[in-house]
């Protein structure tokens, strides 16, 4: 561990960083226009050191946090910091520059103190529409990026003298829904103020010395505690899959496997074997696969450690080019976001459950649910209520799962009836639990959710995206899968249609959309049944 910061300063300044991290969450949250951030806190937020290492994280979605591991530090190849100065912020969403998916959109300021760059906030905020051929922009039917939407490279969109209007201009010329992603940016940007103001106190209270050695000692010990945890896993090479339902072109049961090499107190994850990139926009980026792997490797081995840079640096990731979690550029990676990142966790909890016995949960909603409807008001307005659903938390060892949450990957709220009723025209007429779709064993998987949406206007599109319709959350031990994910279509004229999990459908004045979730799997053997 890095000396020179006696124990009580290191932990208020430790504390401080992720004080700091989670305001610029809530000031996004506060201050944004669209329902996605301020109800549903789609967003996250971090703080780097200098070189773009992570040091502190708000209480936000793993995802987006994993990714931000390695968002400044890929920014900074391409914008070195001699190009920045105080006041900047700067924008970028492409998935090959330290991303995840078009519609995730990064929001980096540098943090000066004493004339040099000393730290970055850095936020991720969902934007409601991205551009690209669907309203929302998730395009079932893509086959390359440039269908996702709107690709913006490092973008400097804030400078001391204020917004650069042109600029600002461009990227609202290319999205819909203008004015609420005006509102948004500008809650972005407000955020990375907020967290340099609370960092300029942070320095003038301690010293930027002090601050900096802190920020040291708190990657050193993170490192530290993280190697003790690896080491009380027996060494061995552990196996895992999973599986996508399919890809939305035609291709079904995607594979994802890993196999987890512990030595001790360094692991490995490798990913080599994994199914091939798809044609369709599951495919994802290695800094998601990663991601996926800080998350397990912190809620299986150590979660009470500091998540930071440190604390990741005992752990290796290896991708194969080409594959499903390394497409290159150009391979659509919309529902790769959300749906493949937790293909990756499942696969290795299921890697390492028999070396962790007891610890793993059985598999659960890990899906988005994501059903997104995109219209016009009578006014011309654009508008899009991108909602996800949770599912039956799968059954551990020592209880039943819990209804309707999300878990692992995800950390996204629902956005309430009564904000969906006043700001869209959708009426929400039935939401209760779905009974018994929990799977059965000792202890019984979690129920999902039964949520009903009926459409008010003309011509409204909706798009699906999510997993567990094909493959349902399984069971452990002996324990029974959940109740697969549905989603059904009822028309006006009464007309039911089965809605596949990546899918564009038209709806009309009076059709009902149902949304039930999957449940959780069982845990254990059902007594009396081998």
């Amino acid at each position: 561990m890095t000396a020179a910061v006696d124990p009580v300063t290191l932990e208020v300044i430790r504390n401080a960083l992720t004080a700091i991290a989670e305001e610029m969450s809530l000031v996004i949250m506060r201050s944004a226009r669209s329902p996605l951030l301020r109800e549903a806190g789609d967003l996250s937020s971090a703080v780097t050191d200098a070189d773009g290492h992570l040091v502190a994280q708000g209480r936000d979605v793993p995802m987006h946090l994993g990714v931000m591991s390695f968002t400044v530090r890929e920014f900074l190849k391409r914008v070195p910091k001699e190009r920045l100065a105080p006041g900047d912020v700067w924008f970028m969403n492409l998935p090959e520059v330290g991303g995840n998916h078009l519609p995730d959109v990064k929001a980096i300021r540098p943090i000066f103190a004493g004339g040099t760059v000393r730290a970055f906030a850095v936020n991720l905020a969902h934007w409601a529409d991205i551009g690209g051929a669907v309203p929302g922009s998730y395009v079932p039917h893509a086959t390359d990026a440039w269908q996702e939407g709107l690709r913006i490279s490092p973008l400097r969109l804030f400078a001391m003298a204020g917004p650069d209007r042109e600029k600002l201009d461009f990227v609202l010329a290319n999205v819909r829904g203008a004015a609420e992603r005006e509102g948004d940016i500008l809650a972005q940007m407000a955020a990375t103020r907020a967290a340099e103001i609370r960092l300029d106190q942070l320095f003038a209270e301690h010293g930027i010395d002090t601050v900096l050695a802190a920020i040291a000692a708190i990657n050193d010990r993170a490192e530290a505690q993280m190697r003790a945890a690896i080491a009380q896993v027996p060494d061995g090479t552990y196996a895992g899959e999973d599986w996508l339902d399919d890809d939305g072109s035609g291709r079904e049961r995607i594979a994802v496997r890993v196999k987890v090499r512990v030595s001790g107190d360094e692991a490995t994850f490798d990913f080599s074997d994994t199914d091939d990139a798809v044609p369709g926009p599951v495919n994802t980026t290695p800094f998601i696969t990663a991601a996926s792997v800080f998350y397990v490797a912190k809620a299986l081995l150590g979660p009470d450690i500091q998540p930071s840079g440190g604390c990741y640096r005992p752990l290796k990731v290896v991708t194969r080019r080409g594959s499903v979690l390394d497409p290159g550029v150009g391979k659509p990676v919309v529902g790769g976001n959300h749906e493949t990142s937790q293909r990756v966790a499942d696969a290795i909890f299921r890697a390492l459950e028999p070396a962790l016995p007891g610890r793993a949960s059985a598999g659960g909603p890990t899906t988005s649910g994501l059903v997104l409807f995109g219209g016009r008001r009578a006014d011309g307005v654009w508008t899009t209520l991108y909602e996800v659903h949770g599912g039956g938390e799968g059954a551990r060892a020592d209880r039943d799962g819990m209804p309707v949450i999300r878990v692992h990957m995800s950390n996204v709220m629902n956005t309430p009836a009564e904000v969906i009723e006043a700001e869209y025209p959708i009426r929400v007429e039935c939401q209760k639990l779905r009974s018994r779709s929990g799977g059965r064993g000792r202890h019984r998987g979690g129920d999902g959710l039964h949520r009903e949406y009926r459409v008010m206007c003309r011509d409204m599109s909706v798009t699906s995206m999510f997993e567990r319709r094909l493959v349902p959350p399984y069971g452990l031990h002996g324990g029974e899968c959940g109740a697969p994910f549905r989603v059904t279509i009822t028309r006006a004229g009464g007309c039911a249609e089965d809605m596949p999990g990546k899918a564009s459908v038209r709806l009309d004045t009076g059709d009902l959309v149902t949304v039930e979730s999957c449940g959780g799997g069982g845990y254990g053997a059902v007594a009396g049944k081998t």
